[in-house]
């Protein structure tokens, strides 16, 4: 049997429960469905499958393997925790829920480094809740950084028409100009370029377009400094490097070329300079990929929906293209590696 992909369960009290049982009941998944298991809460799984019209009955699998059955179709669980559903409900902050997400991490993290699975997909979990169990990380993409020893990672939301990746991420956008570096821009560069070539673009040097920071790529200077300054000598520097790249482009022009497939993916200075553009074509079906990491690890390009948590409206849509990514980039790179 081919390795396992892993599914991480996310946050007991969000989206990621229904998304992972709709997904995997829906038939969406039949043709991966046998090599995928999730890390997670059996308890809380039935309930999503109850919430979304599936009657789940609980079967033994392979080992400590607990395997849910609706009619034909089955999903496989590695139960990591027990926790209980009268003080478990939708929306709301729990430490103990923060500390079942870790756990659900961890383990994944663990197989994947063992080599013992192919990948991970990570459901979305709630950062103030893994704050309260004791996180020091912000989210998944700094934890499981720290977790592989990677310094530079990059994330990169990605969808069939377009792909970006991010040089700053979660800052106060006035804090953006003061933590752009040529060394950062460089890096992003660099990263961005091994994992294309890896994953996505074997047999050709992956064209990469850059954004300006600033209206107009500055203007000649009339409108910031920063291109002259800090992105176009990283250009350069990356251009020496081998990197088929170009720019600074001006972001009011430069997706529209994108998405017509000039470029195999845009670096942008900022998180929302990217994210808008990217949720606008693919807001549904958009994965969010770790670029970087010695490991391969896809999520959803969403969180964990507290506001609709228990209704039984959320759409699997980016969990099953983020599935589907996965499973592309293993057989890309094991490609790539033979």
């Amino acid at each position: 049997m081919d390795k396992p992909f892993l599914i991480t369960m996310g946050d007991p009290a969000g989206i990621g429960p229904e998304i992972i049982v709709k997904a995997l009941f829906s038939g969406a998944l039949d043709k991966y469905a046998s090599n995928l298991l999730v890390g997670g809460d059996v308890g809380v799984l039935r309930r999503a499958a109850r919430l979304t019209g599936y009657k789940a009955d609980v079967k033994p699998g392979i080992a400590e393997e607990v395997v849910l059955r609706c009619g034909e179709r089955t999903l496989r669980v590695q139960p990591l925790s027990r926790l209980d559903l009268d003080v478990t409900p939708f929306g709301r902050i729990s430490p103990a829920n923060g500390r079942a997400m870790l756990d659900y991490i961890e383990w994944a993290c663990t197989l994947c480094q063992a080599e013992s699975a192919a990948g991970m997909i990570t459901a979305p979990i709630q950062k103030e809740a893994i704050r309260a169990a004791g996180c020091e990380f912000p989210g998944h993409t700094e934890l499981l950084a720290q977790r592989c020893g990677v310094d530079k990672v990059v994330m990169m939301l990605a969808g069939p028409k377009l792909k970006v990746c991010l040089v700053t991420t979660h800052l106060a956008l006035k804090e953006v100009p003061g933590v752009l570096t040529q060394a950062e821009v460089e890096a992003t560069l660099c990263v961005t370029h091994a994992a294309l070539r890896r994953y996505f673009c074997p047999d050709a040097s992956p064209r990469i377009a850059v954004l300006a920071l600033n209206p107009h790529a500055g203007e000649g200077g009339m409108f910031g400094d920063e291109e002259e300054r800090i992105i176009a000598p990283a250009i350069k520097q990356a251009q020496q490097d081998g990197i088929q790249v170009s720019g600074p482009h001006s972001a009011d022009t430069l997706f529209h070329f994108a998405v017509q497939g000039a470029y195999d993916a845009v670096v942008c200075m900022y998180h929302d300079q990217g994210l808008i553009p990217l949720k606008m074509l693919h807001f549904d079906d958009g994965v969010n990929v770790t670029l970087g990491l010695p490991i391969i690890r896809t999520s959803v390009d969403h969180g964990t929906a507290y506001d609709i948590a228990g209704s039984g409206r959320a759409n699997p849509s980016s969990l099953v293209a983020a599935i589907e990514m996965a499973v592309h980039m293993d057989a890309q790179h094991r490609k790539v590696d033979a």
